[in-house]
């Protein structure tokens, strides 16, 4: 039979396409690539013992993503219950991470009945085979109960409870007693104030307020209120589950009649010092604020240690005092005391720990170790297990395309030193040149790593080390000899001209709560001035800032003893990294200096004083 030209050329298309996606599919599928996956989605409320799940609750409207190992979403679905329950994925062989959580809600907010509930699971998909994942979504914000006895309801005329996250931007709940007390508040998990106010039969007004802190996700809290017989508002605390679920049941006896009670808060401690902070929670007729006094003494000695520190106070109402002499490491415990002729009057007594004092690595800048051509700022052994604080321009000169350099200006001298017996660092401005291409290179000492040229213009780093210390100061010692600058490269303040102005050397230290990567080639403006950024009262990335004076950074024939005082944005706010950074030309990242300017370092270290500075 003969076959139409036309016909024949198609019927050989549909083989070729046919043979192709068999080709296709075996490489893909025979080819060990893909491999197969069922999910089963489920959510299980650990906190509700007792009470039924809200009734607005859709426990099947789960919102489940798939992400590779890149963290890309490979797949989704809003429902996942009539999307996806019960059907089979097909994925590339690889490791994925799913994650389902209530549908629509991310658990940042607060209110009644909106539970959240969160669950992940790490899978590996294998070539050709089925893997069954089974995510449980637990509750992943925080539940709070309030509840009144009956002898409450009748002992006071109205009651209100605010309960306030210590987060911002959460909207505060209220529950008034006789309304909705039967509904359950949800915060997102972190610390919250439970705020009573009661109004008795004798028409006077009582607040009292609890603080609730180290709260996790998947807590429950029971506030319960009840009256007292007599005397002030005091608490029983019992605590049911294990470390994954737990449920606070607070009971709070409080006084139909109204009575002087103070309260303190969690002093804001410090490595040697602590800032304690109290409040008049209710008053009974009028109290002399002079008489107001904090006591502190260490966590399990007798009462005959107490030591006694007056209180200050702007409204008669709240009162703040500063212990000082602390010893670092160590648990303390304080209350605020109230004695006048007619009664004395005692705070409940809180706990607070104090710092450490970590020390500066290599400090006193002994160790020095030469790994191939690059000189290092750190013993070998520290080298070696990867313990490296400091770093240096020097592989920038000696490592790369710098190794045609191969200088390093930044080493040890055991010559010229502060304290006998160990070394310094010199640091010496340099011209470098190679290959016909030359560059001014001021040496530098900082707490990061280098971690590489880009081209001749510039170089990338990470500026900062973990640090978890407080300090006052960066104190130590330095000689420093100069020139006019001989080199001066663009991007300068103005002012500086060649041959005329006189070069500094610089040092600033920045205590902040993540590392830093800098790459002096890019966005001039703010690399440039990268001091000045890290000073931004704005950036939430600084904890505490301080920089040498040019009027300091001058020329000493004999050591001379600097400090650099840290400038703390407040007495709260802790740091995680530490930034130092010292050169021996201020304007070295700009390729300006003299190549006459040397300057040695010796015994750094941190000083912990009681009185930091604050902006």
């Amino acid at each position: 039979m003969n076959i139409p030209m036309n016909i024949g050329k198609l019927w050989l298309f549909v083989c070729a396409f046919c043979l192709m996606a068999c080709q296709t599919e075996e490489s893909l599928d025979g080819g060990n690539q893909l491999g197969y996956l069922r999910i089963d989605a489920s959510w299980v409320n650990l906190t509700e013992t007792k009470s039924s799940v809200p009734e607005n609750y859709r426990p099947t409207q789960l919102f489940v993503e798939i992400r590779n190992e890149a963290g890309i979403v490979v797949e989704s679905t809003d429902n996942f219950e009539a999307n996806w329950k019960g059907t089979q994925r097909t994925l590339k062989a690889g490791n994925y991470t799913i994650t389902a959580s209530s549908n629509g809600f991310d658990g940042q907010a607060s209110g009644f009945d909106i539970p959240y509930y969160r669950g992940t699971k790490q899978i590996t998909v294998q070539a050709g085979k089925l893997v069954n994942a089974d995510v449980v979504c637990t509750l992943a914000n925080v539940k709070v109960s309030v509840s009144f006895s009956e002898a409450f309801k009748q002992a006071f005329r109205s009651a209100k409870v605010k309960i306030i996250s210590s987060i911002t931007g959460i909207a505060q709940q209220q529950v008034t007693m006789g309304t909705n007390t039967t509904a359950a508040i949800y915060l997102p998990a972190g610390n919250f104030k439970a705020e009573l106010e009661v109004v008795n039969q004798s028409n006077q007004t009582r607040t009292f307020t609890k603080e609730l802190t180290e709260v996790q996700a998947r807590d429950h809290y029971l506030l319960n209120y009840k009256t007292a017989d007599q005397g002030n508002a005091n608490i029983r605390v019992e605590v049911d589950g294990n470390s994954s679920e737990k449920i606070y049941q607070y009971t709070f006896n409080v006084a139909t009649q109204v009575a002087t009670s103070l309260g303190v808060k969690m002093a804001a401690a410090w490595s040697n010092f602590a800032l304690l902070e109290g409040e008049v929670t209710s008053l009974s007729g009028t109290m002399d604020a002079a008489q107001m006094k904090f006591e502190y003494k260490k966590e399990g000695e007798d009462d005959s240690h107490w030591i006694t520190v007056e209180a200050t106070s702007t409204d008669n109402l709240t009162f703040q005092a500063k212990a000082t002499g602390l010893t670092p490491n160590t648990r303390y415990t304080y209350h605020m005391k109230y004695v006048s002729e007619e009664e004395t009057l005692t705070s409940e007594s809180i706990s607070f720990e104090t710092e450490g004092q970590p020390l500066l690595p290599n400090g006193k800048l002994d160790d020095w170790y030469k790994n191939d051509k690059t000189w290092y700022a750190i013993s070998q052994a520290d080298y070696q297990a990867g313990n490296r604080f400091w770093d240096t321009s020097n592989p920038g000169s000696t490592t790369g395309a710098g190794a045609l350099v191969n200088i390093n200006p930044t080493t040890g001298n055991a010559s010229i030193v502060h304290t006998a017996g160990g070394q310094s660092a010199e640091l010496k401005s340099v011209y470098a040149s190679a290959v016909g291409i030359g560059k001014f290179a001021a040496a530098s000492l900082y707490a990061g790593q280098f971690k590489a040229l880009v081209g001749t213009s510039g170089a990338k780093i990470d500026f900062g080390r973990p640090f978890t210390g407080r300090p006052t100061q960066l104190r130590g010692w330095y000689r420093y000899t100069t020139g006019q600058m001989d080199y001066v490269g663009s991007g300068v303040p103005s002012g500086i001209v060649k041959n005329e102005t006189l070069d500094l050397w610089s040092a600033y230290v920045v205590l902040t709560t993540g590392t830093y990567e800098l790459d002096n080639t890019q966005l001039a403006a703010t690399a440039k001035d990268f001091p000045a950024l890290l000073k931004n009262d704005t950036d939430k990335f600084v904890v505490a800032y301080g920089a040498m004076p040019d009027a300091a950074c001058i020329a000493s024939s004999d050591w001379k003893e600097f400090t650099i005082d840290l400038v703390y944005k407040n007495l709260i706010l802790k740091p995680t990294h530490v930034i130092i950074v010292i050169s021996s030309s201020k304007y070295g990242d700009n390729f300006t200096g003299s190549t006459s300017s040397v300057l040695y370092l010796d015994d750094l270290e941190w000083v912990y004083g009681e009185n930091p500075q604050t902006k």
